[in-house]
């Protein structure tokens, strides 16, 4: 495969961690350096782990796929997206709090998960075309792991424009990506 449009199916896929890093590192107020590379790492690792999975799945199953993929990234991120909201909303002294780490544990699987739902399809398409897939995938994962370490500080900075309520407005980043995804998907059927 030719690498210009290699790049730019990689950082079309890259869009949503983009969206989501911005969305996580605004919540936590920005993120440290181990955070920021643990979210790159995963984000970077489900891409490519999940462009590889779908040429390993083979073109037949893209159909099946296709009907679901953007429900499971919806109902995904409005499960995060939800919960820091209600967060938001809940905790009353804001110098005090601790938040929540979203790039620990079950919710930053989640978010690569439904990150890189979009991923499994470009692999089974790759995998129709009878596209060797090892360069692909890791493309893939290195701009994810670029756009997703980088776009950090988009969420820090706009961290400092809404203060206090960064995680509320997180939160509802998260839904409304969720939302787009849905509406996309749902207007393309």
């Amino acid at each position: 495969m030719e690498l210009v449009p290699l790049l730019g199916i990689a950082l079309a896929l890259a869009m949503d961690a983009l969206a989501v890093t911005v969305a996580v590192s605004l919540s936590q107020g920005g993120l440290n350096l181990g955070q920021r590379w643990r979210l790159a790492f995963y984000f970077g690792f489900f891409q490519g782990g999940m462009t590889f999975g779908g040429w390993w799945l083979g073109g037949n199953l893209i159909k099946l796929i296709s009907r679901y993929d953007h429900w499971v990234a919806f109902g995904l991120l409005v499960v995060v997206g939800g919960r820091m909201i209600y967060e938001g909303f809940h905790q009353k002294d804001f110098s005090l709090r601790r938040r929540r780490d979203r790039t620990r544990g079950l919710s930053v699987v989640y978010l690569a998960l439904a990150t890189s739902v979009d991923a499994l399809a470009v692999g089974l398409s790759l995998g129709s075309l009878g596209v060797m897939i090892l360069t692909p995938a890791l493309v893939i994962a290195g701009v994810a792991f670029g756009v997703t370490y980088s776009g950090e500080y988009l969420g820090r900075w706009l961290g400092q424009v809404v203060g206090q309520r960064a995680e509320l407005f997180g939160g509802l980043l998260l839904v409304i990506i969720g939302l787009r995804i849905l509406v996309i998907h749902l207007g393309g059927t």
